[in-house]
């Protein structure tokens, strides 16, 4: 009957494990950057752009926490003056438009002309511009375009380069549809860093 119970408690841990929301969508280094040769970080902010939508600041100041925490276990400083930028992105619906406007209007989800110049899908919405650095012949990454997807791009700011790239399903809450709270994030970003080229310092003394 133990033995019946402990096997019990192993598939427990395995349905745990295997329903983890948090899935690695990707992680790629980008233009050969070497991450080891930056040892300054800077988060992006709120007035270097837009929060996505839906993100309070409460949520901004958990998930650059988390963030900081991971770089910081991995010997960065965080400087604000630094050239490694952080830019963060969250995956949330959009309205975009695909097709030249109307000569005449007026245009948006509220007006009589909204619809053929005009679709909606989920995409990454970055607090920091991602066309200021990011080159538009690269690989896309489709696992992004999923509702909640967080993302986080490491920018050489000076010279406006792509560094890396990682991203996390999901920050968001399928069932509640809302952001998940602090222990979640700090998870979702612990999966975010969990192919990061840069080792915990705390492995470098193993």
């Amino acid at each position: 009957m133990r033995k019946f119970f402990t096997l019990l408690a192993v598939v427990a841990a395995l349905m745990t494990i295997g329903c983890s929301p948090y899935t690695l969508v990707n992680s790629e280094t980008y233009n050969g950057a070497d991450l080891a040769e930056y040892h300054t970080f800077r988060i992006v902010t709120p007035d270097q752009g837009n929060l996505p939508q839906g993100m309070q600041m409460v949520t901004y100041y958990n998930i650059a926490a988390a963030i900081r925490e991971q770089l910081v276990d991995r010997g960065f400083t965080e400087d604000p003056n630094s050239p490694l930028l952080v830019n963060i992105a969250v995956t949330v619906q959009k309205q975009i438009e695909t097709a030249p406007a109307f000569p005449y209007g007026p245009y948006g989800p509220q007006g009589p002309y909204f619809g053929p110049g005009f679709r909606r899908g989920f995409y990454p919405s970055f607090i920091y511009p991602r066309p200021f650095y990011w080159n538009q012949n690269a690989q896309v990454i489709t696992g992004i375009y999923k509702e909640g997807v967080l993302t986080m791009d490491m920018v050489n700011l000076e010279k406006k380069q792509a560094l890396f790239s990682a991203s996390v399903a999901t920050v968001i809450d399928g069932g509640e549809g809302q952001y998940r709270n602090l222990q979640g994030i700090a998870e979702a970003v612990e999966t975010l860093f969990s192919k990061f080229p840069v080792p915990l310092l705390s492995q470098y003394k193993k």
